[in-house]
């Protein structure tokens, strides 16, 4: 179990590349602030992704933006003051100077939260936008502050404020991109492609509904034309619980800026990850002091299993076997013949059932050890505790050398992604389908990730110039389908071959 108060006080240390992740980060923070933002290098293998030069230079300059426009700001105040008064723009004309503002709102789980934080960090950086992050109940205490001298955390607003209750909007909101484009408030398309507004000006905000099952008009946010139409848009607020990026690369207006920013398309949340996500110091306790006697003694490797059920009624004996089937069938543990190695094998999942089984498996064969570091039963939207063990966990799997992940989960992608290791995949039915009795087990119970990325699980079929819809998956060499959820996709090497 996890015991937050076994921590070493670690001293400053003279910061190096290393604990700078190749340039991601800057030394402008305190150490003892945030011990995760530089120790993080310490617990996990050098990478080989290394950021673009060119990508260093946007987040530098998104962190300038954030520190001039952020809360606490004048700047910030007086876009607040024209928000609430509904004044909005002056112009739909952006100016060099301008202050606009991009809120990302949170739901679900605590995976969910963080892929859609990623998405709209880069949406943020790509259209020159501050970022700020309405993380909902019980995450916001979790992580420190990426950017030095700026908060990215929504400060607090009136009931009467369109950031007043920002849980309540859906996709019926009449503020939404698909709404607005249905109600005549947009005119076009001209002959050029474009669209404009029907009023002088755009409105003082657009809610962008980007959520799984969002409907044809919403989805046209993907489009350059209605991308151009929204850059005049002092306030966006973003709700998604998916990761978007892939997306963003299929999206005209972007694609260049992308390409550019990530020369290595699979490891784009890899270098997101781990320049946005930092736990706090008390989460970052609960990795380190759980790390140490169970996982770091493990010379050979530590190999990572995180099972998710969606199904309740799916028997558990049938995934235990899906996930020994994958583990005999790839040799990621030893066999029953070979001598005991010093692996050690690490569970994470919401029932004790499946480690006390692995354990009673591999125990014998595994000098290190089989862990598990907490078993909540269930999970539970919004309990700070239960995300605080949930984080931890992620960053415990994203030490390991080798991941066994399960299909569907936004968990599984944060912790690959962190790790920049590919996982075999077991898949799993789809999390909005009933069990079937006699439903048969998955062949085969496993397959290798094309890529580290998070899989976008509801993207948008429709090319904008076309007019129709296309096979994502033959539009650019670096986008493939998903291993774990058919219809999605996700961004590859270019030069991987095709599983």
């Amino acid at each position: 179990m996890f015991d937050e108060s076994d921590s070493v006080d670690i001293p400053p240390v003279n910061l190096t590349a290393d604990h700078l992740l190749d340039g991601l980060l800057t030394a402008e923070f305190s150490y003892r602030s945030c011990r995760s933002r530089y120790e993080f290098a310490s617990y996990h293998k050098r990478s080989s992704h290394k950021p673009s030069p060119y990508l260093l230079s946007k987040l530098r300059k998104q962190e300038a933006l954030q520190k001039r426009c952020g809360p606490g700001t004048a700047a910030h105040k007086a876009a607040l003051r024209r928000l609430e008064s509904g004044e909005g723009a002056a112009t739909g004309r952006v100016e060099d100077g301008d202050c606009r503002y991009l809120v990302s709102i949170g739901f679900r789980g605590l995976g969910n939260r963080m892929l859609a934080v990623a998405s709209a960090f880069l949406y943020a950086v790509l259209t020159e936008r501050v970022l700020l992050v309405h993380w909902g109940k019980g995450a916001a205490g979790l992580f420190c502050e990426p950017f030095p001298g700026a908060t990215w955390l929504l400060p607090r607003a009136g009931k009467r404020s369109p950031l007043g209750n920002l849980d309540r909007y859906d996709g019926e909101s009449k503020e939404s991109l698909g709404n607005i484009l249905q109600s005549g408030a947009v005119v076009g398309a001209s002959a050029d492609g474009n669209v404009s507004w029907a009023s002088p000006r755009p409105p003082p905000y657009v809610y962008l509904h980007l959520a799984g099952g969002y409907g044809f008009h919403d989805k046209l946010f993907y489009c350059g034309e209605h991308q151009r139409l929204l850059r005049g848009v002092p306030w966006l607020l973003m709700r998604t619980d998916s990761y978007l990026v892939p997306g963003l690369f299929l999206t005209p207006p972007f694609r260049g800026e992308l390409e550019a920013m990530f020369p290595e398309k699979d490891a784009t949340f890899h270098h997101l990850g781990r320049y946005l996500f930092h736990p706090s110091n008390a989460v970052w306790r609960a990795v380190t002091s759980y790390h140490r006697p169970n996982l770091a003694g493990a010379s050979r490797r530590v190999v990572g299993i995180q099972i998710r059920v969606f199904q309740k009624k799916q028997p558990p004996r049938q995934v235990l076997d899906q996930l020994l089937s994958c583990v005999r069938g790839e040799r990621l543990l030893p066999d029953q013949v070979a001598a005991a190695t010093n692996d050690a094998v690490l569970v994470t999942s919401l029932s004790p059932w499946y480690h006390e089984r692995i354990r009673a498996e591999y125990g014998g064969r595994v000098a290190g050890g089989v862990h598990q570091p907490s078993h909540e039963g269930e999970q539970r939207w919004g309990d700070a505790a239960h995300d605080a063990k949930a984080l931890a966990e992620m960053y415990l799997l994203s030490t390991c050398d080798v991941l066994v992940t399960s299909g569907f989960s936004t968990f599984g992608y944060v912790a690959q992604g962190l790790a920049g290791r590919r996982p075999w995949v077991m898949p799993r039915p789809s999390p909005w389908e009933e069990w079937a009795e006699g439903q048969a087990p998955a062949e085969p119970p496993c397959r290798r990730a094309p890529s580290v990325e998070p899989c976008f699980h509801s993207p948008s079929y429709y090319d904008c110039a076309a007019r129709r819809d296309v096979e994502l998956d033959k539009v650019a060499p670096y986008i493939r389908r998903c291993v774990d959820v058919s219809w999605g996709i996700q961004l590859v090497n270019e030069s991987s071959t095709r599983w």
